[in-house]
């Protein structure tokens, strides 16, 4: 244990004095989210005067709510990067061949890329708040949404450093980011799941995103809705990217020889 927790600590440490000292790693991660929350929080804010729109806390929320989580997937898709930057500068075969508990490594990536989102969430949050956002939430129900924030940075991480693994080159880039992307903006993004028709209506109602999206928006509503499904999806989605992240070290391992 004592050597596991030894590499762990190392590599979640570099993983985020990289992500303070690097401007091209820290500062997309922050405009990206706020880019989102300006663009429709503020461009769609009519939006909330459609028939039936009845989420009471206003559309700032309505928006927030989705930007805290996608700050969230981000923070975990930004890390797989990391990870395959580490392999196309030869980091990563050296880390794999030296590391006394290889396990170790995944858990530290994965501890980099929530540090990572603490930093973005935070500002995410604190500009939210700063334009009026109104929160009728008590302490549990955002201590239950930051909760949700946490599990899905956790999927997402573990997600994005299992394909890099298995990847291995800065390329594999798109394809990392690309499945995060699609099952965030086919959930009810901009309108609540009631609104929405046709096909766009049957894929979201189906998306596992959506659960964790509605979940977060009736706690900060202070009206929680789902929860145990939300939490449930997450938790079993944690279990099957660990595995597969898993997986990917062990790729890895091989191709390091």
């Amino acid at each position: 244990m004592r050597r596991f927790a030894f590499v762990v600590r190392g590599v979640a440490w570099r993983s985020i004095h990289n992500t303070i000292v690097s401007p091209s790693i820290i500062i997309p991660s922050i405009v990206f989210p706020l880019f989102f929350f300006a663009a429709f929080a503020g461009g769609l804010s009519k939006i909330a005067q459609v028939p039936n729109f009845d989420y009471k806390p206003g559309y700032t929320a309505f928006q927030f709510t989705f930007v805290f989580l996608q700050s969230a997937a981000f923070g975990g898709v930004f890390t797989g990067f990391a990870v395959a930057r580490d392999f196309d500068s030869g980091f990563a075969r050296r880390l794999l061949l030296s590391a006394p508990a290889r396990g170790g490594i995944i858990v530290g990536y994965v501890i980099g890329a929530l540090l990572r989102w603490g930093i973005t969430g935070s500002v995410v949050t604190v500009v939210a708040l700063a334009s009026g956002m109104n929160v009728p939430a008590g302490p549990g129900d955002l201590f239950a949404l930051l909760a949700l924030g946490v599990l899905f940075n956790l999927v997402a991480a573990l997600w994005a450093v299992g394909l890099a693994m298995f990847l291995r080159t800065e390329q594999a880039g798109a394809v990392i980011q690309m499945p995060v992307f699609v099952v965030l903006f086919l959930a009810p993004v901009y309108v609540p799941l009631h609104l929405l028709t046709g096909w766009v209506h049957s894929v979201a109602r189906l998306n596992p995103a959506t659960f964790a999206l509605e979940a977060a928006r009736g706690l900060l509503a202070g009206t929680p809705t789902d929860i145990a499904l939300a939490f449930g999806l997450l938790g079993g989605s944690i279990v099957l990217w660990a595995a597969f992240a898993r997986r990917g070290l062990r790729s890895a391992e091989r191709a390091a020889g």
